[in-house]
């Protein structure tokens, strides 16, 4: 059997109907398309590989710092509010992602200013959460002092009777419950959380999760940040060259927009997963 008539019987279903009229577009979807959902999926593998690692790591020890101690600071000084800040910060990156498909319904509108105002939004928005993720890493670095080397989280401690020591200013014979969190006043008088668990009377370290956490909280999260730092840039550019018009002349119009939204909900849907593994496990 020939090369051609076996390509005529691949073209042809039984019924001598064409299976395939797809052209040079599959799913009618447009070669740049095409190419930003390759990346997307090459993208999300690496970012799944990553999250899997913490995921292993994190359930395959006994203990691990726990998220509402971890993250409870919020601006103005104030503590003892876990999760707040985060929250806010998740929904405002969510809130770009409403903002992006605007965009890309007037871009669809062939509506210029609609375009370029809802580009803007949403690069507001993205540099808000920037923002509040830059400020999240100042505090744990600087105020609590949490490292690529250092876990100072999630500490416990059992019944016993704790003594000064480590630059921590403790009354002897002071006696805590099990399990149980507590604020020792530091000398520099600042209040920290105690890192320490006593045993028969003797201050023994206690590490909940290994010193890798800060490693790969900042390892990720950053990865992460520099996807929607990388993100915000192409929105720039976008905006700019909506406004002077560039994409009126083009014959495939704002396509561009589309594009670059659909980076822009894979970078959001990314962070979904993020605040998953490291803010509520």
């Amino acid at each position: 059997m020939s090369t051609e008539t076996i390509n005529q019987e691949l073209e042809t279903t039984k019924n001598n109907e064409v299976s395939w009229d797809g052209g040079s577009e599959p799913f009618k979807a447009s070669y740049g398309k095409l190419m930003m959902w390759y990346f997307i999926m090459s993208d999300a593998f690496t970012f799944a590989g990553f999250l899997i690692a913490y995921g292993a790591l994190r359930f395959s020890v006994p203990t691990w710092p726990e998220p509402d101690f971890v993250f409870q600071s919020f601006p103005g000084g104030l503590t003892g509010m876990p999760l707040i800040f985060v929250t806010l910060m998740t929904f405002v990156l969510i809130a770009s992602s409403a903002t992006m498909v605007r965009a890309v319904q007037e871009g669809q509108r062939e509506n210029k200013k609609g375009v370029v105002f809802w580009l803007l939004m949403t690069i507001l928005g993205g540099a808000i959460f920037l923002g509040c993720q830059a400020w999240e890493w100042h505090t744990l670095i600087v105020k609590e002092h949490m490292t690529l080397s250092e876990n100072p989280f999630g500490r416990h401690i059992e019944s016993g009777t704790y003594l000064a020591g480590d630059g921590y200013d403790i009354e002897a014979g002071d006696t805590f419950e099990a399990g149980a969190y507590y604020l020792i006043h530091k000398k520099d008088g600042e209040w920290n959380q105690i890192p320490y668990r006593t045993a028969d009377g003797e201050i023994k370290r206690q590490e909940l999760g290994p010193p890798a956490f800060g490693s790969l909280f900042y390892f990720i999260t950053g990865f992460h940040g520099f996807h929607v730092l990388s993100g915000l840039i192409l929105l720039l550019i976008i905006a700019i060259n909506a406004a002077s018009g560039i994409y009126v002349k083009r014959k495939n119009g704002y396509e561009m927009v589309e594009k670059v939204g659909l980076y822009w909900h894979f970078v959001d849907l990314v962070w979904v997963f993020v605040f998953l593994v490291f803010y509520l496990l």
